[in-house]
Parts: structure tokens; C-alpha cells; sequence
């Protein structure tokens, strides 16, 4: 065997125990992150940015196994012909020296500057791949991760000009940017999108909205984003719709491995980066009770008592949430026992009556947390008591006519206006002047202005949040429900939009719309016209309502003017409208086609010699509700002046009305029910009632 001299043999030794510590210490030395970006990660605006910024907060949440660099340069642009190119700053160099094991870019916001993007647009995403590879150059082994930039809010004075469509384009560049050059994609939008109230100044994320951020910066880093969840929809006791994929889905930590087993079969699903999962479940018939059990490596479920039926959302405002105690009905409780009936009631924590609510629960609203927890449950007298009257009575006429288990959903929230259930993109693109100073703005009625107001009166900053917000009933009571298999929706609101006929004929397709992407667009939506009331707007809304209608594409209209109070908004009587949704409900949806399911719908009007002639549709026969003479129609000159009303008659489904002489030459207007509380009494053969309406010579109904 060689010898080495002693002299070498130390050196050696030397040299392997120097190696072995360099060794050692790569091992335990620190994973470097560099956060690059622009004044967002750089925490401007921030009263403490050393420990405000998303940067800090992402190293307190990382802990002392990583050391983060904050690398943000405010104005800076990812566009290398920007007003203030990133590669041009000194932070970009300090950001390569730092030689990042990992690094965060956080870059695109800027760019919407009309001296960026619209000249420079086709370099964006050869400017990232530069950046990308010099991060690479520096550290060949170096993890990138880039981010969907940060919310821009409406409020933001170039919002309509162009920053509201150039961010949209800068965030599909990044999508393309992320799949091209291999790097993992962080959505750093959609997280804060649902609290404008954390971008003060429409661009800046408050220390709240800069917590959201390190929050889903550090899941993407280390994949932890609290084990498998599920939304508080999926839960024991719940109703599936029938005959309709099931998807059911939540989160886990990243790449983990989720199965689902029900009925005999087991699916499996592997979570994203992002930690999302889904399973979808072929379409069941209905029967029950079930077993659904979800597993994971980090946690596992088991659903019992879970149904497959018929399941309905039934929304809106205090007419829907009003429950089956307060109406005449209430005795209707006392033989509830139904185990197959199923009540998803999400009530508000505190309702919105005339008081002001405790700090700690604007706080509450803040985090968009307004609805109480809450669970399915099978009907008792106890929880019928408590469950809209309207859903409750309607859900009992499907279980009487189909013998399936049924499931309703509640979210109605009293004197929310149609605005606050609208999801932010939809508002943004196409009615964003109502998103601007809702506190101040004259779209939003007085009233629920007021109301807020009120509300929020022990802590009213510019970032309090309210229920009547715009959008805020949709993050809070529609978003947790997306993807959830429905087959229809019930709607009953209008009451807080009737100041402003025009806005509200604006705002309620978009609230279809907005719903219909949500849960299907072919979805029924089934709305009640707004009732009878001493309130001088209401017989505009009534037809502008009617108006609204388009049963060809599954969106219908029942008539309440016959149940209405002179000075109650909430008629105690529900179980007439109740029924004549569960009429629509049975005849389109479940083939009980021989049901006179619609109220009787102007068709035509038109003349014959000295009469004018209305043609119905829907029913055998026109007849009056009480069996009085005809009430409620009015004739109106070309003069806008009202003429007393000629003798009228009922044949088969017309209404004949002849025309006075002195105003034969004129083209006239013939409205019905025209006012606020109104005692017309058309009705049709089986005692539906006609709406309001309003038309004119020559004019389509």
C-alpha cells in the first residue's frame, strides 16, 4: 500500500474537512428568494413596509429555513422600452448579484401606462424571456415563478381609457410567457380581486391585501396550502342535483393525490401547483341516502346522509327571505317532518334592520365574512319556522308532485339592490360607472345608501365594506357556490332598484348573465314581478320587468300584483307566488305539460273598425278575479292625457275596448294595472293574473 508522507497526509485532511464544512454549510445556509417587481412588492404606501410588505410577511411565513430579498422598484416596467425599465434599475442588478434559489416576479402592472403598451406591446414577451434567462445565467439551478399581475380598480383614472383591456392582455402574455419558458404561473389576481377595499388607491394593496399575496406566494413556493378542503356547499346531508355531472372539488396541497369514493366506484384525482382539485361524477338518478368519503395524505372526509334530487337556489331580497313564521302560513310548520327535504340557509350574521352593527363584525365584513356558517338539514317544524316562506312552500310542491328528495339553497339578503349580486368583471366591462363611490353614487337608490350608512356608522372609512356594495353579495353568497350542479333559480328583488327603472333594465341581464356563467347558461331563472304598493315608480318597474321577460330562453316572470299591500313592502301572503313558480318549475322543467303554468301574455294589439282589440296568450279564456267588471285598463291620447274609459268586453282571450269618436284618428295607448297598489282583476281561465302593462298603437307588446 502507498504511503503518503505525514506532511501531504494533513494537508489532505485539511483539505477534505474544509470540503465537508462548504458541504455542510449548503446544506443548512438559508434558500435564497428574490421577490422582483415594481412598487407593490416594494411595499409602497405602506406605514411600515419593512414589515408590511408581502416580502416581510412572505419571510415571516417561510420562517429562518429561507431568507427573502425584497427586490421591488416602484414604476418599474417589465418592457425594456418602458418609462422605467426594470433591466435598467438597480434593484434588477442587485436582484441577479443575489444569485436566488428561488425567484418571484411580480412585473406587468406598470405597463398598462399608455407611454407602454400600446407601443410596445409585441416585446413583452421577448423582454420577460430575457429576464427569465439572466435570473437562469446567474443561477442555472434557480426556481422561477411568475405572477398574473394584481388587481387594477375601477376607481383607477385611466380604468376605462385603457388599463382595465391592457391588463387583461398584459395577463394572458404572462400565461403564454409562463408556458413557453417553463416557469410555474402564480395567480396573484383573482385572490385580491374580491377586496378592491385593499387597493386604497386602486393599484396598492393595504397590509391586509399584501398578506393575501405572501399567503399565495409562499403556497406556490412550498405547496402547502392547508391540506385537502372542502367548500361549506359539500358537506353531510347535502342534496346533488340529479341526472347532471356532479363536480366536486376543493383544495389540497399542491400535487397531492385526492380520491373520492361513492356508490361503489373511487375517483382519483391528482391536486395543480395551485393546489385545486376536481372530481366529476358521472349523473346519478335520484335516491339516498349515500355515502361520499374523500381522502387525502394530509386529511380526510366522510359525507353522510348525502341525497340525489331536485336542487333550486332561491335568492334575492326580504320577499324571498322572509320566513315561513312571519306569513300567513305559518301554521304549515307544524306537520314539517321531511328528511328529504333539504335547507341550505345561509343567513347573515346580522341582518341589515336600521342599527348600527359592533366594530368587530365590520371587521367580519371586511373579510367578506357576512353569511353565518352553516350546514344542510333535513325540514323540521323548527327549521321550516325559519326557512323562506317562498322556498320552503315551493321546495314542498316539487316533493309532493316528483317524490324525489329536494334540496334549496337560501342566500336572500333584505334591501340588497341587484347590483351587489353582480360579479366584479361582468360590472367592470359593462356597467363600471356603478362600481365608482357607491357610498355617493346616484345609480344606487337612496335609501340602501342610507341604510349602509347607518350600518357601518361605528367605523366608516372609505374601506368599510357593506353587503349593499356592488358585487359584494355575489363574492359572499354566490362565489362559494360555483360549480355546484342546480337545476333553477328562484329570484324575488327589486324593491331597492325601483328609483331607477332605467339602471335596473340595465343591471338585471347582467345579472343573468353573471349567474348563468356561474352555474350553466342554460340555467331556468324564474323571477316575481314586484307587487302591489303605494310607491309612484312601481308600475314603470312592473313593466319594465314584464319587458324584461324571455321564456324562450328560460327566463320567466310570475305576476304578485294581486297580493300586494297599499303601505307593506312584504305582503304576508306567499303561498300564491310560491305556487305559481313551482307552476313554471313543474311545466318546463319536469313535464307536467298539461299545467297552465304562465300568467295570460299580451300577444297583439290591434284594430278592428272602432275597436281595439287585445289578443292573450296562455289561457282558454279572460275572466275577472272576482267576477266584477272589468278593472284597471286605461286609454291614452296622443295627447298623453287620460280619456275615460268606453265600454270593454271579454271574449275567448281578448279584451275588446271600443274607441270613443272624438279620438278614432289617434294612435292610442292602452295601459293595465297602471298604478303603484292597483285592484285590476284580469285574470285568466285558471285565476293567474295579468301584469301590468303598457303599449301603444303599433308597438310590440
Amino acid at each position: 500500500m502507498m504511503k503518503f508522507p505525514t506532511r501531504l497526509l494533513s494537508l489532505a485532511l485539511l483539505l477534505f474537512s474544509a470540503l465537508s464544512v462548504c458541504a455542510a454549510s449548503r446544506r443548512t445556509a438559508p434558500i435564497r428568494v428574490a421577490c422582483i417587481g415594481n412598487s407593490i412588492t416594494y411595499g409602497y404606501l405602506l406605514k411600515d413596509r419593512e414589515r408590511e410588505a408581502y416580502p416581510a410577511v412572505l419571510q415571516q411565513l417561510l420562517g429562518s429555513g429561507y431568507q427573502v430579498g425584497n427586490f421591488g422598484k416602484s414604476g418599474a416596467t417589465l418592457l425594456a422600452r418602458g418609462h422605467r425599465p426594470y433591466i435598467q434599475q438597480e434593484e434588477y442588478q442587485k436582484a441577479l448579484d443575489y444569485r436566488a434559489d428561488i425567484a418571484v416576479i411580480h412585473l406587468g402592472v406598470n405597463d398598462t401606462d399608455p407611454r407602454n403598451w400600446p407601443n410596445y406591446r409585441d416585446e413583452f414577451v421577448p423582454d420577460y424571456h430575457r429576464l427569465i434567462e439572466a435570473l437562469r445565467e446567474a443561477n442555472p439551478r434557480v426556481r422561477i415563478l411568475i405572477a398574473r399581475t394584481t388587481p387594477i380598480g375601477v376607481e383607477h383614472p385611466r380604468f376605462e381609457s385603457g388599463t382595465r383591456d391592457w391588463q387583461d392582455q398584459i395577463q394572458k402574455a404572462i400565461e403564454q410567457v409562463a408556458k413557453g419558458a417553463d416557469v410555474q404561473l402564480i395567480d396573484l389576481h383573482a385572490p385580491l380581486y374580491p377586496y378592491p377595499h385593499y387597493l386604497p388607491d386602486a393599484v396598492h394593496p393595504t397590509a391586509a391585501g399584501a398578506r393575501i399575496i405572501a399567503r399565495e406566494v409562499y403556497g406556490a413556493i412550498t405547496g402547502d396550502y392547508g391540506g385537502l378542503t372542502l367548500p361549506e356547499i359539500l358537506s353531510s346531508g347535502m342534496v346533488l342535483q340529479r341526472r347532471k355531472p356532479q363536480v366536486l372539488e376543493g383544495r389540497a396541497n399542491a400535487l397531492e393525490y385526492v380520491s373520492l369514493t361513492f356508490g361503489g366506484s373511487t375517483y382519483t384525482t391528482r391536486a395543480g401547483k395551485d393546489g385545486r382539485w376536481s372530481i366529476i361524477l358521472p349523473p346519478q338518478e335520484a335516491g339516498g341516502p349515500y355515502r361520499i368519503s374523500l381522502e387525502a395524505r394530509s386529511r380526510s372526509y366522510q359525507l353522510d346522509s348525502v341525497y340525489i334530487g331536485e336542487v333550486w337556489l332561491c335568492s334575492g331580497q326580504s320577499n324571498m327571505a322572509m320566513m315561513l313564521r312571519e306569513t300567513t302560513d305559518r301554521d304549515l310548520a307544524d306537520s314539517a317532518y321531511d328528511p328529504e327535504l333539504r335547507v341550505f340557509d345561509m343567513k347573515p350574521a346580522h341582518t341589515t334592520d336600521a342599527v348600527s352593527w359592533p366594530i368587530s363584525f365590520l371587521d367580519s365584513l371586511n373579510r367578506l365574512e357576512y353569511y353565518r356558517p352553516t350546514q344542510w338539514r333535513g325540514t323540521t317544524p323548527e327549521i321550516a319556522r325559519s326557512t323562506s316562506a317562498i322556498a320552503y312552500q315551493f321546495a314542498r310542491e316539487l316533493r309532493d308532485s316528483l317524490h324525489v328528495p329536494v334540496g334549496i339553497i337560501i342566500n336572500a339578503v333584505g334591501g340588497a339592490p341587484t347590483e351587489a349580486w353582480i360579479d366584479r368583471y361582468t360590472l367592470e366591462h359593462e356597467f363600471p360607472q356603478i362600481l365608482r363611490h357607491w357610498r355617493t353614487n346616484d345609480f344606487i337608490m337612496p335609501w340602501v345608501r342610507e341604510r349602509a350608512a347607518l350600518n357601518v356608522k361605528l367605523q366608516d372609512t372609505p374601506l368599510t365594506r357593506h353587503p349593499y356594495a356592488p358585487t359584494y353579495l355575489f363574492d359572499t353568497g354566490i362565489r362559494p357556490l360555483a360549480r355546484f350542479p342546480i337545476q333553477g333559480i328562484l329570484w324575488y328583488q327589486g324593491e331597492s332598484n325601483a328609483h331607477n327603472v332605467e339602471a335596473h333594465a340595465r343591471l338585471f341581464p347582467l345579472l343573468v348573465m353573471s349567474w348563468r356563467e356561474v352555474f350553466g347558461f342554460n340555467i331556468p331563472f324564474y323571477y316575481v314581478q314586484l307587487s302591489s304598493m303605494n310607491r309612484p315608480s312601481w308600475p314603470h318597474f312592473r313593466e319594465s320587468q314584464r319587458r324584461l321577460m324571455r321564456s324562450a330562453e328560460g327566463l320567466e316572470m310570475v305576476v304578485s300584483s294581486d297580493h300586494g299591500m297599499p303601505n307593506d313592502v312584504h305582503p304576508r301572503d306567499k303561498r300564491p307566488i310560491a305556487h305559481r313558480l313551482a307552476l313554471l318549475a313543474l311545466h318546463n322543467e319536469y313535464g307536467y305539460s298539461t299545467l297552465t303554468h304562465r300568467s295570460p301574455w299580451l300577444k297583439a294589439l290591434y284594430r278592428e273598425g272602432n275597436k281595439l282589440i287585445l289578443l292573450f296568450g296562455g289561457t282558454e279564456e279572460l275572466k275577472t278575479s272576482d267576477g266584477q267588471e272589468l278593472r284597471g285598463f286605461e286609454l291614452i291620447g296622443e295627447d298623453g292625457l287620460s280619456y275615460p274609459m268606453p265600454p270593454t268586453k271579454l271574449r275567448d282571450a281578448r279584451v275588446i275596448i271600443s274607441i270613443p269618436r272624438r279620438i278614432s284618428s289617434q294612435k292610442l295607448q292602452i295601459r293595465y294595472a297602471w298604478e303603484p297598489y292597483t285592484d285590476a282583476n284580469l285574470v285568466g281561465h285558471t285565476g293567474l293574473p295579468v301584469s301590468t302593462f303598457s303599449i301603444r298603437e303599433g308597438q310590440l307588446p
